[in-house]
């Protein structure tokens, strides 16, 4: 009997048609310089002497909620934490939008998990394509705001790394008023912290930011993001979120990387990253398969090769692990390129000087 027995049988049907996001670690590849998923390239420090893994954690602890709320200068009822902001992106869909009759809205290209969380929960997705020079389309917004619940924008977007002019947020955020959520992304944020709206707030009570401690807190692993917005909006999000979204080791964790010690440690990251990226694009900028390295406001840089193929598969047989980006809208021959280790780039540098 259950040899006959196949679940896709079960599954709903959008969920049999749909393609999984592919994660970098899904994408897979063997080599030693994993320049693909915009990580930290070495660990950090952090230890978990904790003895009470026995007793479930705090669904919102307490200690992660007071520290993350000084650090982007909010309110802690203005503060969700949740496992990392892939989650929230989840999350805000659950809670606002109601399948076949709400959409979603994001401007290619961009971040992939927007369409799968949608297309995961049978939401509708309104694709508005980025202009020419990936600012917003806001004309198109403004035309497809008609059962729109949310608008997710990525600033700094990935894996375009530009930051969206605030004026166009502006915009945005008014013609949506009191008809959409507007989601401003800032996974990267703390590379370019002068362009962050979290203030924004306190004046606008349908913006939603994103946070995250994967890139230049270094925590990937850890699985640890935050949705900031009025405390409205948190509540609502709190009756669906899960019992226990982060577990005990986590929460210790995420604690010690807000403490003032771990933000001035993030802060010396961040300009590591920055002084190593400049140094990358401005190396790379001399190569002639190198048609352009785009500006980035991330710790990761766009690159449009003549051959994107060809170097990607070259750097790959090396165990130089990139992300190939060609399938994104307008991004034909595009990679993105984590900022790796001085050494790292050097080994990116050399393997496509070889190729020239």
């Amino acid at each position: 009997m259950s040899e006959l027995f196949k679940a896709a049988s079960l599954a709903r049907s959008n969920i049999k048609e749909m393609t999984p996001y592919m994660s970098a670690r899904r994408l897979g590849g063997n080599g030693d310089v994993w320049l693909n998923a915009n990580e930290y390239p070495t660990a950090p420090d952090f230890q978990f002497n904790e003895r009470n893994l026995n007793r479930y954690p705090e669904c919102q602890p307490a200690n992660v909620i007071l520290n993350y709320a000084a650090y982007a200068g909010v309110s802690p009822e203005e503060v969700l934490v949740c496992r990392g902001a892939d989650e929230s992106i989840e999350l805000l869909i659950r809670a606002f939008c109601e399948p076949g009759k709400d959409a979603v809205m994001f401007c290619p290209p961009t971040y992939g998990m927007y369409s799968v969380s949608a297309e995961t929960f049978g939401v509708e997705q309104k694709k508005i394509p980025s202009m020419p020079d990936w600012s917003l389309n806001i004309d198109a917004i403004r035309d497809n705001l008609q059962n729109t619940k949310l608008i997710y924008i990525c600033s700094p977007n990935n894996p375009t790394g530009n930051i969206i002019d605030n004026k166009d947020l502006v915009q945005v955020l008014e013609m949506a008023a009191e008809r959409a959520l507007v989601v401003v992304d800032e996974a990267y944020i703390e590379f370019c912290p002068q362009y962050s709206v979290a203030s924004w707030i306190a004046n606008y009570p349908n913006l939603v930011v994103l946070r995250t401690l994967s890139k230049a807190f270094a925590l990937a692993g850890l699985r640890c993001g935050f949705t900031l917005a009025s405390a409205d909006v948190i509540e609502i999000l709190l009756k669906v979120i899960a019992p226990y979204p982060l577990s005990t080791p986590v929460a210790t964790i995420a604690a010690q990387a807000l403490s003032i010690e771990g933000i001035a440690t993030m802060k010396h990251r961040v300009a590591t990253i920055t002084d190593n990226r400049i140094a990358l694009s401005e190396a790379l900028s001399e190569l002639p398969i190198v048609e352009k390295v785009y500006p980035s406001e991330t710790n990761y840089i766009l690159v449009r090769f003549t051959e994107a193929n060809k170097v990607f598969k070259a750097l790959w047989e090396q165990g130089i692990i990139l992300r190939d980006q060609s399938k994104q809208l307008g991004l034909t021959n595009c990679l993105r390129i984590t900022i790796g280790t001085e050494t790292e780039n050097v080994r990116v540098i050399e393997a496509i000087e070889a190729l020239c």
